[in-house]
Protein backbone atom coordinates (compact mmCIF):
# COMPACT_ATOMS: atom_id res chain seq x y z
CA UNK A 1 0.00 0.00 0.00
CA UNK A 2 2.54 2.48 1.47
CA UNK A 3 6.01 2.21 1.23
CA UNK A 4 7.11 5.98 2.58
CA UNK A 5 4.72 8.12 4.86
CA UNK A 6 5.74 11.66 5.53
CA UNK A 7 4.33 13.62 8.62
CA UNK A 8 4.50 17.60 8.93
CA UNK A 9 4.80 18.30 12.61
CA UNK A 10 4.94 21.41 14.36
CA UNK A 11 4.67 20.37 18.04
CA UNK A 12 1.56 21.27 18.50
CA UNK A 13 -1.20 18.70 20.23
CA UNK A 14 -3.42 18.79 16.84
CA UNK A 15 -0.01 17.90 14.84
CA UNK A 16 0.89 15.18 17.97
CA UNK A 17 -2.52 13.62 16.73
CA UNK A 18 -1.50 13.64 12.78
CA UNK A 19 1.88 12.24 14.04
CA UNK A 20 0.67 9.25 15.83
CA UNK A 21 -2.03 8.33 12.96
CA UNK A 22 1.34 8.20 10.87
CA UNK A 23 3.18 6.11 13.04
CA UNK A 24 0.21 3.91 13.07
CA UNK A 25 -0.03 3.41 9.31
CA UNK A 26 3.30 2.59 9.02
CA UNK A 27 2.94 -0.17 11.13
CA UNK A 28 0.14 -1.36 9.62
CA UNK A 29 1.62 -0.87 6.35
CA UNK A 30 5.19 -1.43 7.11
CA UNK A 31 6.32 1.19 5.51
CA UNK A 32 9.08 4.04 6.07
CA UNK A 33 8.03 7.39 8.23
CA UNK A 34 9.76 10.61 7.35
CA UNK A 35 9.24 13.35 9.82
CA UNK A 36 9.38 16.85 8.77
CA UNK A 37 9.47 20.20 10.67
CA UNK A 38 9.96 23.65 8.77
CA UNK A 39 11.59 26.35 10.67
CA UNK A 40 11.03 30.07 9.45
CA UNK A 41 14.15 31.39 8.27
CA UNK A 42 15.19 34.79 10.35
CA UNK A 43 15.50 37.94 8.41
CA UNK A 44 18.84 39.28 8.87
CA UNK A 45 18.62 42.93 7.74
CA UNK A 46 15.64 45.57 8.58
CA UNK A 47 14.57 45.56 5.11
CA UNK A 48 13.88 41.84 5.14
CA UNK A 49 11.51 42.45 7.96
CA UNK A 50 13.86 41.82 11.24
CA UNK A 51 13.44 43.54 14.21
CA UNK A 52 16.01 45.92 15.07
CA UNK A 53 18.26 43.14 16.51
CA UNK A 54 22.21 42.50 16.02
CA UNK A 55 24.19 39.74 14.24
CA UNK A 56 24.64 37.84 17.33
CA UNK A 57 20.95 37.95 18.66
CA UNK A 58 19.43 37.00 15.33
CA UNK A 59 21.86 33.86 14.74
CA UNK A 60 21.12 32.77 18.45
CA UNK A 61 17.58 33.15 17.78
CA UNK A 62 17.76 30.93 14.19
CA UNK A 63 20.17 28.35 16.13
CA UNK A 64 17.54 27.97 18.76
CA UNK A 65 14.69 27.36 16.39
CA UNK A 66 16.67 24.74 14.56
CA UNK A 67 17.26 23.47 17.76
CA UNK A 68 13.41 23.07 18.84
CA UNK A 69 12.84 22.17 15.20
CA UNK A 70 15.30 19.24 15.71
CA UNK A 71 13.90 18.24 18.87
CA UNK A 72 10.76 17.13 17.06
CA UNK A 73 11.58 15.32 14.57
CA UNK A 74 13.73 13.35 17.00
CA UNK A 75 10.86 12.56 18.98
CA UNK A 76 8.77 11.34 16.19
CA UNK A 77 11.93 9.28 15.03
CA UNK A 78 12.41 8.11 18.55
CA UNK A 79 8.30 7.13 18.77
CA UNK A 80 7.88 5.44 15.56
CA UNK A 81 11.09 3.21 16.24
CA UNK A 82 9.62 1.95 19.64
CA UNK A 83 6.33 1.20 17.89
CA UNK A 84 7.88 -1.10 15.25
CA UNK A 85 8.43 1.16 12.15
CA UNK A 86 10.80 -0.27 10.62
CA UNK A 87 12.69 2.88 9.23
CA UNK A 88 11.90 6.36 10.70
CA UNK A 89 14.13 9.82 9.14
CA UNK A 90 13.74 13.45 11.02
CA UNK A 91 14.12 16.47 8.61
CA UNK A 92 14.23 20.08 9.45
CA UNK A 93 13.40 21.58 6.66
CA UNK A 94 14.92 26.19 6.65
CA UNK A 95 12.10 28.09 4.26
CA UNK A 96 9.33 30.97 5.29
CA UNK A 97 7.12 28.74 2.41
CA UNK A 98 6.26 25.81 4.87
CA UNK A 99 3.57 23.91 2.05
CA UNK A 100 6.08 24.68 -0.65
CA UNK A 101 9.11 23.16 1.65
CA UNK A 102 6.44 19.86 2.92
CA UNK A 103 5.64 19.36 -0.52
CA UNK A 104 9.28 19.31 -1.54
CA UNK A 105 10.62 17.07 1.04
CA UNK A 106 7.88 14.29 0.10
CA UNK A 107 8.99 14.72 -3.31
CA UNK A 108 12.81 14.35 -2.56
CA UNK A 109 12.11 11.53 -0.52
CA UNK A 110 9.77 9.57 -2.86
CA UNK A 111 7.17 9.60 -0.01
CA UNK A 112 3.71 8.13 -1.43
CA UNK A 113 1.72 9.76 1.40
CA UNK A 114 1.57 12.73 2.78
CA UNK A 115 0.10 12.93 7.01
CA UNK A 116 -0.69 16.18 8.10
CA UNK A 117 -3.58 18.36 10.92
CA UNK A 118 -5.83 20.93 9.92
CA UNK A 119 -7.19 23.67 12.61
CA UNK A 120 -10.30 23.44 10.48
CA UNK A 121 -10.73 27.34 10.19
CA UNK A 122 -13.32 28.74 7.73
CA UNK A 123 -14.28 31.48 6.04
CA UNK A 124 -12.48 35.11 6.88
CA UNK A 125 -10.30 33.05 9.60
CA UNK A 126 -8.76 31.27 7.21
CA UNK A 127 -8.35 34.10 4.44
CA UNK A 128 -6.65 36.72 7.14
CA UNK A 129 -4.62 33.23 8.58
CA UNK A 130 -3.39 31.19 5.48
CA UNK A 131 -3.65 27.74 5.62
CA UNK A 132 -0.65 25.44 4.75
CA UNK A 133 -2.52 22.19 5.09
CA UNK A 134 -4.22 23.88 2.25
CA UNK A 135 -1.93 24.92 0.26
CA UNK A 136 -0.09 20.83 0.21
CA UNK A 137 -3.46 19.50 -0.25
CA UNK A 138 -4.42 21.83 -3.55
CA UNK A 139 -0.57 21.70 -4.98
CA UNK A 140 0.74 18.61 -4.07
CA UNK A 141 0.74 15.65 -6.60
CA UNK A 142 1.02 13.59 -3.59
CA UNK A 143 -1.66 11.41 -1.85
CA UNK A 144 -2.25 13.93 1.73
CA UNK A 145 -4.15 12.72 4.43
CA UNK A 146 -6.11 15.55 6.62
CA UNK A 147 -6.71 15.13 10.06
CA UNK A 148 -9.29 17.53 12.27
Amino acid sequence: MYKRILVATDGSSLSEQAVATAIDLAVLTRAELVSVNVVHVQPYGYFEGSMMLNQREIEASQEQANQTGQRLVDAVRSTATAKGVPSAQAIVMKSNQVAEAIIATAKNQQCDLIVMASHGRRSFARLLMGSETLHVLTHSHIPVLVLR
